[in-house]
């Protein structure tokens, strides 16, 4: 898998995509720019409803939909339970129904290698963001593990901008961050646990919790790290 240092003009292209195909798009230059088989948005909502992008093929995309896959996907099933990014290795795929359906993907050119962010939104909206692959799990763990934390950034950023889509949906206001808040979400962004952020900042890690949980509720963050995602794509913190 190709390693290329700049993401900035896919990440422009995404904030002024206006739809549907336009998100498509900026999944292939990201999977181009990656060198993987895949990266797929997928969207669900309450009513089970469907919405996604990405560079899956239109035959898998339809025979998902036709076979409601959706019942039985691990990924979905497996990554609803949690709030961390998840490796497809670290799922349950030992049921027959699970089995079928992963030579299934197989036979429709998806990679046996996966993984996948899951986003939490309004409204118990729930999406997911993956990256799929077909490779040795040491070439994997690699991959995932050099550019973690930029495809949790992508995850979030896909998700905010099909929410913004979304019809009857205004973007909620941005509220600034207090210049500690910023300082705490700098140090985490950049990979520092809470322990060393609370010590650079000269603080006790109990007031560190404080800014931290007044930023993801100005945020409107699920998580720390929906919050930081969220305060890195809004430009409220540069790392």
């Amino acid at each position: 898998m190709k390693i290329e240092p700049h993401l900035e003009q896919i990440w422009e292209r995404l904030a002024q995509a206006d739809g549907q195909a336009a998100l498509g798009q900026v999944s292939e230059a990201l999977r181009d720019h990656y060198g993987i088989l895949h990266v797929v948005y997928h969207w669900i909502d309450t009513a089970g409803e469907q919405y996604g992008c990405g560079t899956y093929g239109a035959l898998w995309s339809d025979r998902y939909h036709e076979h409601n896959y959706l019942r039985i996907d691990p990924v979905v099933s497996g990554c609803y339970r949690r709030f961390e990014p998840v490796d497809w290795k670290d799922l349950d795929w030992t049921s027959r129904a699970a089995r079928k359906f992963r030579r299934d993907a197989s036979d429709h050119g998806v990679g046996n290698q996966g993984f996948s962010v899951p986003v939490r939104g309004p409204h118990g909206q729930f999406a997911l963001f993956t990256t799929n692959h077909s490779c040795t799990d040491a070439l994997w763990s690699s991959f995932t593990a050099r550019h973690r934390r930029d495809l949790i950034w992508a995850a979030h950023c896909f998700n905010e901008k099909a929410l913004a889509l979304a019809p009857n949906r205004r973007p909620g206001a941005v509220q600034a961050l207090s210049p500690r808040e910023v300082d705490a979400m700098t140090l985490l962004a950049v990979g520092y646990n809470r322990a060393q952020v609370a010590q650079r900042l000269s603080i006790s890690e109990h007031t560190l919790r404080a800014y931290v949980e007044s930023a993801r509720f100005k945020l409107g963050a699920s998580n720390t790290t929906h919050a930081v995602a969220r305060a890195l794509s809004r430009g409220l913190i540069v790392v």
